[in-house]
């Protein structure tokens, strides 16, 4: 999903800002809407279709799936071997002696 170096791309246009383009992806899947839908502020709706086309075929997605399921895995394994004053700090919460108290999952962590 990197840009591809000018001299290996060849002539024509040079691509617009991947960023973008994956804003108005992830923008048309979460609306269900139709391409031609897609607001203009993420760029024609054809090169976000085509990019998204391009991308799938090359199996673009896939690979960013299995990259974000590494990286989350990474954080709930660290995320799970919390320090031990972490029960204290929740009982102290509970209490009312934090202000973690307004936080609406508060009694959650770390059980």
């Amino acid at each position: 999903m990197l840009p591809i170096e000018r001299k290996n791309r060849g002539p024509g246009r040079p691509p617009e800002q991947n960023r973008s383009i994956i804003n108005g992806i992830l923008w048309r899947l979460r609306c269900g809407a139709p391409w031609r839908d897609v607001p203009p502020k993420y760029g024609s709706w054809n090169t976000i279709y085509r990019r998204f086309l391009r991308w799938s075929e090359a199996a673009v997605w896939e690979i960013v799936a299995v990259t974000l399921a590494e990286i989350w895995r990474t954080v709930v394994t660290t995320a799970s071997t919390a320090p031990p004053s972490a029960p204290t700090f929740r009982q102290q919460a509970e209490k009312g002696g934090s202000s973690t108290r307004s936080w609406p999952l508060a009694g959650w962590v770390h059980q």
